[in-house]
């Protein structure tokens, strides 16, 4: 397994290049900025980029997933019920991405956006269970993502309440690697450490601890962060849509 983390100061968030180095095949994970940042990465650890992620249809800055996809040559892909304007390849809930040794589970996780994929990779060469799952916007390091930025902040609640306690029935060793961190708007009270574990999380972060639905909603539409700024545009942009 070759893995490498992103971390973005100005949109804070969090990219992952990774993939099976004996086949050469790799896949990204919600890009941001220049591509040729990722390109060069790929090949500096001697990998292909096969397959382009974006975990959701982003509010908090512009996706370079598209532009990737097309440089690479690879595959862009989203949910398949990603509300795009565009050509993609859309993946359900269970589907699986091979990448050589490494194999790839999409999850949907809806909740801080309806669309919402998490990504549970396994490395074969070390063993049959999964070894990490990238979370998106859906768990990350104390705390979880915003529900208000598409449905209503109650109605998202109750989504990425059902969507965590799929997480929760992951195993306490799997490796958390989240797609923000603390800085971003699109959570509160984040952690400046760019991964966890499932374990550490469901001692330690507040909202996936809780295991009462109407407990978490009444929690998550408690101090809601002012939306990010050009929130509705960054989602129109990135859906390949123009707001009127």
């Amino acid at each position: 397994m070759i893995l490498r983390q992103f971390l973005h100061a100005d949109p804070v968030g969090v990219s992952y290049l990774f993939g099976c180095g004996g086949k050469a095949n790799g896949a990204v994970v919600d890009p941001v900025g220049d591509v040729a940042r990722y390109v060069d990465a790929a090949k500096e650890a001697g990998l292909r980029i096969l397959t382009v992620f974006d975990t959701h249809i982003h509010a908090d800055h512009l996706s370079s997933g598209r532009a990737l996809a097309d440089a690479a040559g690879a595959e862009y892909v989203l949910h398949a019920g990603a509300p795009a304007a565009f050509p993609f390849r859309g993946a359900v809930d269970g589907e699986r991405f091979e990448l050589g040794n490494v194999s790839v589970e999409a999850l949907h996780t809806p909740g801080h956006t309806p669309e919402h994929l998490c990504l549970l990779v396994t490395d074969r060469t070390r063993a049959a269970e999964p070894w990490f799952v990238i979370t998106g916007h859906t768990l990350m390091i104390g705390d979880v993502g915003r529900t208000e930025l598409v449905a209503s902040a109650r109605e998202g609640a109750r989504d990425i309440f059902r969507s965590l306690r799929r997480l929760k029935s992951l195993p306490d060793y799997l490796e958390v690697l989240p797609g923000a961190l603390a800085g971003s708007v699109c959570g509160r009270g984040l952690s400046g450490n760019p991964m966890s574990t499932i374990g550490f999380e469901r001692r330690n972060n507040a909202a996936f601890r809780l295991d009462a639905e109407e407990a978490f909603v009444e929690l998550m539409l408690q101090d809601i962060p002012p939306p990010p700024p050009s929130a509705a545009e960054f989602r129109a942009a990135n859906a390949g849509m123009v707001l009127t």
